[in-house]
């Protein structure tokens, strides 16, 4: 379970101070106090359930709620594009925050090993376009087609009341639905100290961090490529796990690299990052007015996108198979004792937890 990290509009002093913190919480998006929340939430979700949840293991924390349907289990997940919505609308550009919707979907739901099957798309505008909505919605076919996922249905409401703002004001989610057989359930449980984690190249800044990122980066200079879309994993999983023993994945959303402990909690686990490869510019103009690696790190993806984490002796294997899709992999670290998420960097180690 995840929650929006989004800009409200409410912090009136933000423009004010911003430069000199330049932090994604004095942006507005205080992530540990999020995680507080999300585990409230969590506990209140775990008192419910039925038939086809009896027997099947809680993912707390996790990418993806799973229930069991016959020799299978059917993985969930619901997820939207954020405050990059506000990117497309300063730019007048509609179509590819489409892809960025379904990719923060199932990008998630292969990382407990499930196949993104299908999907239902909400768009919720301030009024009726009906260009716009198609270039918005072409977005969202374009990533089903890139996952092999099916658009089965959708609800469009309008909501002038609600839904504000410059330019054409709207808000996107979707909901996908993934399949995985019990026997290839993947939650990280079979990582172990010593393991190879190989970073998969990110597209850019993907769907995350904007809140921050939007204040940082004039859009006239940046627009076009932080609307570049979050890259989609699912051909490039789905052959590794089918090649390869995969012990995690870990797909770098809200949070980076903390995001490594959702997986690190099912083997006991910690992660360290002492091979970073150089990132591209659009993070380095961040980190030249951020000035903080910990917040870089838990607030971006720095070019890595998605994690998986193997033995030595498949390492090379999973850089191969992500050639073969047109990507890039590092080995960016390895698994250790402990619980931690260490970035080490120039001498220092840095706790992202």
């Amino acid at each position: 379970m995840r929650i929006r990290l989004g800009w409200d509009g409410r912090l009136a002093n933000l423009e004010m101070n911003l430069m000199e913190k330049a932090t994604y919480s004095s942006a507005g998006v205080d992530v540990k106090k999020v995680r507080k929340i999300q585990q409230e939430l969590i506990d209140m979700s775990a008192t419910t359930g039925n038939e086809f949840t009896a027997n099947v293991p809680v993912l707390k924390g996790h990418y993806a709620g799973v229930f069991s349907i016959g020799e299978h289990m059917l993985a969930m997940h619901c997820d939207g594009v954020g405050s990059k919505v506000l990117v497309a609308q300063e730019m007048g550009k509609y179509d590819t925050v489409g892809i960025d919707a379904v990719a923060m979907n199932v990008n998630d739901i292969v990382c407990i090993g499930a196949r993104p099957v299908a999907c239902v798309d909400y768009l919720a505008i301030a009024r009726e376009d009906g260009k716009i909505i198609s270039q918005i919605m072409n977005g969202v076919v374009d990533g089903c087609k890139q996952s092999g996922c099916a658009l089965v249905g959708g609800e469009t409401a309008i909501l002038p009341d609600m839904i504000s703002g410059k330019s054409y004001p709207f808000d996107l989610a979707v909901t996908a639905v993934g399949l995985v057989a019990k026997e290839k359930f993947l939650t990280g449980s079979s990582m172990m100290p010593g393991d190879i984690i190989i970073g998969l190249e990110s597209s850019g800044l993907h769907s995350n961090g904007y809140t921050l990122a939007r204040k940082l980066l004039p859009a006239k200079e940046w627009g076009k490529e932080m609307l570049i879309p979050t890259r989609i994993y699912v051909p490039a999983i789905m052959e590794m796990l089918e090649k390869c023993d995969v012990h995690g994945l870990a797909h770098i959303t809200g949070g980076a690299f903390s995001k490594l402990s959702r997986i690190g909690a099912y083997a006991k686990v910690g992660f360290l990052l002492d091979s970073m490869p150089v990132p591209s510019e659009i993070f380095a103009e961040l980190a030249k007015q951020v000035k903080s690696d910990y917040e870089m790190f838990r607030t971006f993806n720095m070019g890595i996108g998605m994690c998986a984490v193997v033995s030595e002796e498949d390492a090379e294997a999973i850089i191969t198979i992500a050639a073969k899709h047109s990507m890039r992999a590092h080995r960016i670290g390895k698994t250790t004792a402990g619980s931690d998420v260490i970035l080490q960097k120039a001498g220092k180690k840095i706790s992202l937890l």
